[in-house]
């Protein structure tokens, strides 16, 4: 190797050395259960489950239903999961689901929400010093019947309010309906506030919008992801903390001809600081539905809370890295597990002393879907997989060119 050379070599020894090795964890498919549309539990139809979350005190799960009080007023259930006797199947029953309790959510006056007046999507425990609370989120609007804030609330466990957070101006709605006019801004329709966890230490909220705001860029393509805003907020105070960027993937297949196809960010779940399993949904008509979970993280990650818009800015978005892409699971026959509109995240009971993760998908209250609890196995520690950071490959490979140019010249030249 000529002297030219080689402290090139020894740079792209040492970004080889220090690249991230593929994670060292995986997650194993325990098994289902799924319940068809129309299933009753204390005179509601039970569906649109689209969050979900573990109470390991009680031992029990909450879900929220995204029925925006139209057909039952807007609620939340209790059940109980037992794994032990979910299927690898695509025809599993409900075994091993079972529903305790269903409780009305309540408006900051303590009322009922009237019908179309809010749209649950994700919900998680706070377990503070002063007993257990909930924390909630209502997607927002944008569409032909007006706008509507998207919102972050807590409430105690019969449904009461505690409180309404504060969301930043940059989240609200405003202009017009269709979003596409100078000066429009705020959460897209159906592309707001999908996402909510809590950090692992209990002192903060992460919410996420779907896709991009208005001002931020466009939704989800074939050909492009979207920018979904991550946005932090203090539990003690409410006040609003960063904002960083997820990246999305672009949409995963073509819809059948006049179809309809999106990508999003479904949901999140914190594994450490810092660092959380990312849920994205694909769905394209004639095709069905693409979950992926993602590890993504903060490293890096630029805080854009002071940029109202993203467009133009210069900014880093959050790592990522793919942990599980369930259209690869099998069933116990070898046919590929069919996947309904999955949207819901928690860590659930151990099982056989490893973590687990509980999926919940919202069924639309549509005859043709139903509603779906997966259960993963975890193998490993996600808070120590590491997450590839795509700039160290980006300049591993353009070193690697820059030696091959380097030598071509010296060829050339001899």
């Amino acid at each position: 190797m000529t002297p030219t050379l080689r402290p090139l070599a020894a740079l792209m020894l040492m970004l080889a050395a220090s690249a991230p090795m593929a994670a060292p964890v995986g997650l194993d498919y325990l098994g289902q259960a799924t319940l068809a549309t129309g299933t009753q539990f204390a005179g509601t139809q039970v569906g649109g489950l689209s969050g979900i979350d573990y109470d390991a005190a009680t031992q029990t799960y909450i879900a929220i239903s995204d029925d925006r009080s139209q057909l039952n007023p807007a609620r939340y259930y209790r059940m109980t999961l037992d794994t032990a006797q979910f299927q690898r199947a695509n025809n599993a029953s409900a075994a091993g689901v079972q529903f305790t309790g269903v409780t009305t959510l309540r408006n900051l006056d303590g009322q009922p929400f009237a019908a179309a007046g809010v749209d649950p999507e994700s919900i998680r425990l706070v377990r503070g010093a002063k007993g257990p609370t909930l924390l909630w989120t209502s997607e927002g609007q944008r569409s032909a019947a007006g706008l509507q804030n998207p919102t972050l609330r807590e409430m105690h466990l019969d449904g009461t309010p505690v409180r309404g957070v504060d969301v930043p101006a940059t989240f609200l709605p405003a202009g017009t309906v269709a979003g596409n006019a100078a000066g429009d801004r705020g959460v897209r329709n159906n592309l707001a506030f999908e996402s909510l966890t809590l950090s692992t230490d209990g002192t903060r909220a992460y919410v996420a919008t779907e896709g991009a705001l208005v001002q931020d860029g466009p939704a989800a393509t074939l050909a492009a992801g979207s920018y979904s805003r991550v946005a932090e907020f203090n539990l003690a105070s409410g006040q609003a903390g960063a904002q960083y960027v997820y990246r999305t993937d672009a949409i995963v297949a073509a819809p059948a001809p006049g179809g309809f196809s999106d990508n999003g960010l479904v949901e999140m779940l914190a594994v450490s600081e810092g660092r959380f399993i990312a849920m994205e949904r694909s769905f394209s008509t004639g095709v069905g539905f693409n979950i992926r979970l993602y590890l993504t993280d903060t490293v890096g990650a630029s805080d854009v809370s002071s940029l109202a818009s993203l467009q133009g800015a210069s900014f880093s978005t959050m790592r990522k890295s793919l942990l599980l892409d369930l259209g690869t699971l099998r069933n116990d026959d070898g046919s590929a597990l069919v996947l309904d509109n999955i949207e819901g995240i928690t860590w659930g009971a151990d099982v056989g002393g490893r973590k687990t993760l509980m999926l919940v998908a919202d069924n639309n209250f549509s005859t043709g879907e139903f509603t779906q609890f997966v259960a993963l196995g975890v193998n490993g520690d996600l808070a120590l997989a590491p997450v590839p950071e795509p700039s160290t490959y980006a300049l591993m490979l353009g070193g690697l060119a820059l030696m091959g140019a380097v030598a071509r010249r010296r060829k050339r030249g001899g």
